[in-house]
Formats: structure tokens, sequence, C-alpha cells
């Protein structure tokens, strides 16, 4: 996969993930594209260990779907760290 078009998946998939966390994320397009492909990349990970096959750095037709739920993970774990910060 081309860099661009990781860094347009990766921005599709912060932006859905950002889209279906509730509450506030401050943040702007570039952390939301850095968000994406972070994301990309938990979500290739966990997808490979699901499917049983390929290399986690292949393109896969449902990528844009395990991008966006490691986006969540992601989204989710900062949301529990700042929680604990403020307390």
């Amino acid at each position: 996969m081309s860099l661009i078009a990781f860094l347009i998946i990766g921005l599709l998939a912060g932006l859905l993930a950002r889209a279906l966390m509730p509450g506030p994320q401050p943040m702007g397009l570039l952390a939301t594209m850095a968000l994406g492909c972070a994301g990309s990349f938990i979500g290739g990970m966990i997808g490979s260990f699901l499917s049983f096959g390929g290399s986690w750095l292949d393109f896969h037709p449902a990528g844009l779907i395990w991008s966006t739920l490691g986006a969540l993970i992601l989204l989710a774990l900062a949301a529990v760290g700042s929680r604990r910060m403020h307390v």
C-alpha cells in the first residue's frame, strides 16, 4: 500500500473513531490522522491474529473497520489515562 493511501485510510479511521467515541476529543486533523494510522497498526495486528494468514501489513478488505476499531481502542485508553490524571 502506498504511503498516501495509508494516510488517507488513517484519516478516515481516525474521523470515524472520533465520531463513534462519546465525549470531546480535542485534536486537530494531523492528530486525527496519526490516531487513525496508529489504530491501523493495532487493528491490522488484531485482524491478522484472528485470520491466521497473511502479514499484518497487507491490505485487507476490512482494513478500515479494523483501523477504526484500533483507533477506538486508543481513544478509550487515552480517556482512561486522562481521567486518572485529573483525579
